[in-house]
């Protein structure tokens, strides 16, 4: 019997899902932004779109999303919500909750939002995470920069990324930034700046079980190149590495704590000096910047489609199992790019998977037999596009996503 899944999105993004989806016999609504009607949407396995107007990037009329969706319950069995991107998880949540369809619910999906909830709940639970404090009490704050030594992370608890971001040096400088966010100061949190490696956790969630995960290493944090400018790289881990073994520990205490029970999931942790993982930020969806490219190059999975299979698998009643049909190393490179479609003739080699498709950007998934060979061809790569294709922008307020 045909489903009826309901894909909400503020961002172009999500192809392949809706693809799979519509391929495994689904009815598929999509609710986007109306300034996103000229993208190349998988139109062929879209059944409605309907189109929000935004308020401010990603922001819509929330009011206005239930009022429309009592509009389609009067004609469809909706059987599903997905959140495509991390700043639908609370319009997907509040659409649930309000028609009581099955999936997260809004005190979950705070533990993979809210910066502040996801801290608050790992530290609650005996995970190890760094120093942090709310900012809504001045004597708590006064008192967590006593305790604290400086330097310190003033965080957004609702954006992605690294966006909002700001690194603190001194107690002078955070009051001034904490004035400055006037009646938005409720909205963020400060952390301490834990130096250290930075790595991301790409998961597959069915019936509370993890079903597939894939460790990798940034090479350069995305605080410092969401700030600084410059050029985003990451690469895989072998899975039998000591550091792997150390992430899926944690990672595994993150997932089943937060109760996640069901979808994609992307969680980064920090290694401090001490040699200790600690928990930064979760996600229950797949991770941005193209790293499901990466993924797949390694594994052969692609995290879209099978976030998909498995969400049918739930509708049908089904078991979900997934097999990786590869076992190699990939790394992942990502730019700012001066021209729309920069020139890649001196990029091209055999270990090139694939040249990402991204105006003004350059993005490069490479795969090979060793984590060695990776790690040269991004360093190649990177020497190539510092000299002759990046470009440096200031930090926008709002990602691109």
């Amino acid at each position: 019997m045909e489903k009826t899944v309901v894909c909400i999105s503020c961002y172009y993004k999500g192809y392949d899902f809706m693809d799979e989806c519509k391929k495994l016999g689904n009815k598929v609504i999509l609710i986007t932004s109306e300034n996103l009607k000229d993208k190349s949407w998988p139109w062929h396995a879209i059944d409605e779109i309907y189109y929000m107007p935004e308020l401010a990037p990603s922001v819509w009329n929330l009011d206005h999303l239930v009022q429309g969706f009592a509009y389609l319950m009067k004609n469809h069995q909706i059987d599903a919500v997905i959140a495509l991107d991390d700043y639908d998880v609370e319009k997907a949540a509040m659409i649930r909750e309000t028609y009581r369809i099955p999936g997260m619910g809004q005190t979950t999906q705070r533990y993979f939002r809210d910066k502040l909830a996801m801290r608050q709940q790992a530290k609650d639970c005996g995970i190890s995470v760094p120093e942090f404090s709310s900012i809504f009490n001045d004597a708590k704050l006064h008192q967590f920069t006593q305790d604290v030594p400086a330097p310190w992370v003033l965080k957004p608890r609702s954006e992605a990324s690294a966006t909002g971001i700001k690194k603190i040096n001194s107690a002078d400088e955070l009051w001034t930034a904490v004035e400055h966010l006037g009646n938005d100061r409720y909205k963020y949190l400060l952390e301490s700046f834990k130096p250290g490696d930075v790595y991301h956790v790409d998961c597959l969630v069915y019936n509370k079980e993890i079903v597939f995960s894939c460790f990798s290493k940034y090479l350069a944090p995305p605080m410092k190149v969401s700030h600084e400018g410059g050029v985003f790289r990451t690469k895989t881990l072998d899975k039998k590495s000591e550091e792997a073994m150390g992430l899926e520990k944690i990672n595994r205490e993150v997932l089943a704590k937060f109760g996640i029970r069901n979808g994609a999931t992307h969680s980064e942790y920090i290694r401090g000096t001490d040699g200790q993982y600690y928990f930064l930020e979760t996600s229950s969806r797949g991770g941005g910047a193209h790293i499901p490219d990466m993924v797949e190059a390694a594994t052969g999975v692609n995290i879209w489609r099978e976030w998909a299979k498995l969400e049918n698998a739930l509708l049908d009643g089904k078991k979900y199992t997934v097999e990786e049909s590869r076992k190699l190393f990939a790394g992942l490179i990502v730019a700012l790019a001066k021209e729309k479609h920069p020139d890649t003739s001196q990029l091209k080699n055999e270990d090139v998977e694939k040249f990402l498709s991204i105006d003004y950007h350059i993005g490069i998934v490479y795969k090979a037999t060793t984590s060695e060979k990776v790690q040269q061809r991004l360093d190649e790569a990177a020497a190539i596009i510092i000299e002759k294709i990046l470009n440096i922008l200031p930090p926008k307020d709002k990602p691109t996503s």
